[in-house]
């Protein structure tokens, strides 16, 4: 068995929380809780939604170290499935059938969301993090669609989300609706598009689960990375050099190309990594899209080329888009934008960690100058080089 130092002993209920759940209150009597051991149909809730704080409680009351997870041969199924999970969400979409009728698999099912949640903060790497959190949060809006009302409104409550049933439909408050709606660009997506009534806008069932996808992306995503020990790097060493071997072949398919005059090759890691997430497909953040925009506009991109760009993102708006280039671009305001510095793509999450030039600049912008100093040919001009 796995023996960890006293000062680096972590608690396995640290990785099955979720975000703000730094401390566990009693599970409420009913619906996925229990006073007691949980019945079969409620082991079988918590496996499909193993980031619900009621989760989190099982799994201390059930007595199950880290220690014992990490070695025991019982809890080798839920190391597997963790694993898989996380290497799943590198090469597949979510599978929503997986929790199985057998209680010792619904189990493992359960613990292994602890174990994924260990190795994607061994791997602290935020492409991963997205891709994880977006798979397990779509992998819950499947499930949800078959699950009754009053799990919905469980979950919601607890995301928080301010979440109500009515007329056969769900209310939500319109600050929630923003807040988990802010990277769909969509014009049915838009608030003054949506019937909204003393505060809260209607949704039906459907619609209000794709905002909970949302919601339960951004409460997995804001929980991770955790602290990891040696000890921890240790055991699951093998695992990570495969993971780490996927993640790489993941990135190294993203298609960085063709989007004009400039050159891919100079881009600093913080853009590169945006335009490769835009052109594999992957839901940028706001900050993101218009830290790219700015950039692509002032290394020479035109605004179609630009829109070009932009054509694959997820809820691609055409209207909205062409709006955002041309404002940011300065074509359709006073305002000509530049490209936020390091400091701010850190504080907002899009910087995918600095490499040697990184280290010396303070702005992307700086970071692509140089690099066309260092490959321009002898006789070419930094003005000129591409």
């Amino acid at each position: 068995m796995v023996r960890f130092r006293k000062d680096l002993r972590p608690t396995l209920g640290a990785f099955a929380m979720s975000s703000g759940d730094s401390m566990f209150t009693v599970p409420r009597r009913g619906l996925l809780s229990c006073t007691s051991v949980p019945s079969t149909v409620e082991l079988a809730g918590l496996a499909k939604y193993p980031f619900l704080q009621e989760a989190s409680a099982f799994i201390r009351a059930e007595h199950v170290t880290l220690e014992e997870l990490l070695s025991e041969p019982a809890y080798a199924r839920a190391r597997a499935i963790g694993r898989a999970r996380v290497v799943e969400a590198l090469e597949k979409g979510p599978d929503a059938k997986r929790v199985a009728i057998a209680p010792a698999d619904q189990l493992s099912q359960l613990l292994a969301y602890p174990v994924a949640r260990i190795l994607v903060s061994a791997l602290e790497d935020t492409y991963l993090t997205r891709r994880f959190a977006l798979r397990e949060a779509i992998a819950a809006e499947s499930l949800l669609e078959e699950d009754s009302d009053e799990v919905i409104l469980h979950i919601a409550a607890q995301l928080p989300m301010d979440l109500r049933r009515e007329n056969g439909a769900f209310r939500i408050h319109f600050s929630d609706f923003l807040r988990f709606t802010s990277t769909m660009r969509d014009t049915p997506w838009k608030l003054i598009n949506q019937p909204v009534e003393r505060g809260y806008v209607r949704l039906r069932r459907e619609k209000a689960l794709r905002v909970m996808r949302n919601a339960i992306q951004r409460h997995i995503e804001q929980g991770l990375p955790l602290p990891v020990n040696e000890e921890i790097l240790t055991v699951f060493k093998g695992d990570l050099r495969e993971i780490r071997g996927v993640l790489e072949a993941k990135k190294a398919t993203f298609k960085a190309e063709d989007i004009g005059k400039v050159s891919i090759t100079r881009f600093p890691p913080c853009m590169y990594n945006l335009l490769a997430q835009i052109q594999n497909h992957e839901n940028v953040p706001h900050m993101g899209r218009f830290a790219i925009v700015a950039f692509l506009h002032h290394i020479g991109l035109g605004n179609e080329e630009i829109y070009r760009v932009f054509g694959d993102v997820p809820d691609f708006a055409a209207d909205v888009t062409k709006y955002q280039i041309e404002h940011i671009t300065g074509t359709s305001s006073p305002t000509e934008y530049t490209p936020p510095e390091c400091s701010t793509m850190k504080s907002y999450g899009i910087c995918p960690g600095p490499d040697r030039i990184c280290l010396t600049i303070k702005h992307p912008l700086s970071y692509y100058r140089i690099k066309g100093r260092d490959r321009r040919p002898r006789g070419e001009s930094a003005s000129t080089a591409t």
